[in-house]
């Protein structure tokens, strides 16, 4: 079914142009980029891979990351004055954010609170420790203001594993997948990359994303390959993933 033992290609040869719908980049706001500087090394290196643009998703999660839109535009804002004093003119960044279904998830729903990736997508996460107990709620709350779910690398969600008809049930309502990038490799783990593998061969995946929060990890991005059969695969999602976005 795998290909891990045929040739191997990078995955980066084929990122060029790509839209990334899932980074922590902005400053300031979470465990990504800590400061400004920090962004701009980011980009840089997102830049010699030819990927430019850019919706930085910081996390929301209550108690730990409050973002909301104020704080996550004033961060959008501050990193697009920096990139015009740099002159870094063909960089395209936008703000959504990743959000953590958790107890204070439909409170946001309910006061607009929500960052949408592209206008009506709602990227949404789980803790990797257990299933979020609401998230079918938070499933049906999305639908109801007319967006879409966008689970974030499902792929990771060692829970599921042993479970994998929740997948499909999570498909049948209607929730898409974002896979990370970097789940192509063993850096969450040989089951996570088993798990981003199968999905990817049962046609589960709707988009992908890098899901970078700092240099080691875009450092290990550069070195992922993958099998030709896997990147006939990836191709038309990563083509999904800019025509959606």
């Amino acid at each position: 079914m795998f290909d891990f033992f045929k040739k191997k290609i990078f995955l980066v040869d084929y990122l060029e142009g790509l839209i990334d719908i899932h980074n922590h980049i902005l400053p300031g706001l979470d465990d990504g980029a800590k400061n400004v500087g920090e962004s701009m090394d980011l980009i840089k290196g997102f830049a010699d891979i030819g990927v430019t643009d850019f919706i930085a998703t910081p996390h929301i999660m209550h108690n730990f990351y409050p973002n909301n839109p104020a704080t996550i535009n004033e961060a959008l804002l501050t990193l697009k004055n920096e990139l015009l004093v740099q002159k870094q003119k063909n960089i395209s960044i936008r703000a959504a954010a990743e959000h953590m279904i958790d107890d204070n998830f439909e409170a946001i729903m309910e006061n607009d609170e929500v960052m949408p990736l592209g206008g009506n997508y709602v990227l949404v996460e789980m803790s990797y420790l257990q299933p979020s107990i609401n998230f079918n709620e938070a499933i049906i709350k999305i639908s109801s203001k007319n967006h879409f779910t966008i689970l974030a690398h499902p792929e990771r969600y060692i829970y599921l594993h042993n479970a994998y008809g929740k997948y499909e049930e999570y498909k049948k309502q209607g929730v898409l997948f974002q896979l990370n990038l970097l789940s192509l490799s063993d850096y969450y783990g040989k089951e996570a990359q088993k798990m981003a593998y199968k999905l990817l061969d049962d046609g589960f995946i709707d988009f992908v994303g890098s899901d970078v929060h700092n240099i080691r990890q875009l450092n290990s991005l550069k070195e992922v390959q993958v099998g030709t059969k896997m990147m006939d695969l990836l191709k038309p999602i990563l083509q999904k993933t800019n025509n959606s976005f």
